[in-house]
């Protein structure tokens, strides 16, 4: 079982491929490709923590999707997430990978100071990895990431290439 982080994949909202200059012609081909790419990469028994914005609106919407998901799915609120009928209650969360604390929620601004490494969405396209203070923020949403859920590795990676690249 891997582990896998993901956000805002905003599946069936037309305008986020504006807004976020998404490459894709259709809402349609964007949803088979983020589904698609997903599966790719997530096996059946594999966890998958969803930091946000999973799905516009529509209550059928959001379960049409998660029965198309490899994965274990859970589900940390989202600001678009209040009408989609993922119900979650979860804010935010404390993980121990790799022998580190790690902390996940999806509005960078409530990133928690006292852990070093925070795993973010929300911000889509805007950065992928930035510091504040002493800890290191890394935007888990597709915008960054090609459209793929990222393990632990591959965040790791980056922010050791950020770090690097800071000196």
């Amino acid at each position: 079982m891997k582990t896998w982080f993901t956000s805002d994949t905003h599946f069936d909202h037309a305008n986020i491929i504006e807004y976020c200059d998404r490459p894709f012609k259709s809402v349609r081909r964007m949803n088979e490709v983020l589904v698609k790419n997903w599966n790719a990469r997530v096996g059946k028994n594999d966890l998958v923590i969803f930091l946000g914005d999973f799905s516009f609106k529509d209550n059928k919407k959001a379960t049409y999707f998660i029965n198309q998901l490899n994965g274990n799915i859970t589900f940390v609120k989202g600001n678009h997430d209040r009408n989609n009928s993922l119900n979650t209650r979860i804010i935010s969360l404390n993980m121990m990978l790799l022998g580190q604390t790690v902390y996940c929620t999806h509005n960078p601004r409530n990133y928690n100071r006292r852990i070093p490494l925070n795993l973010v969405g929300h911000v889509h396209e805007k950065w992928k990895i930035q510091r504040r203070g002493r800890c290191i923020l890394v935007n888990v949403g597709v915008d960054v990431w090609n459209f793929v859920p990222v393990s632990i590795n591959e965040i790791i990676k980056a922010v050791l290439a950020f770090t690097k690249a800071e000196k």
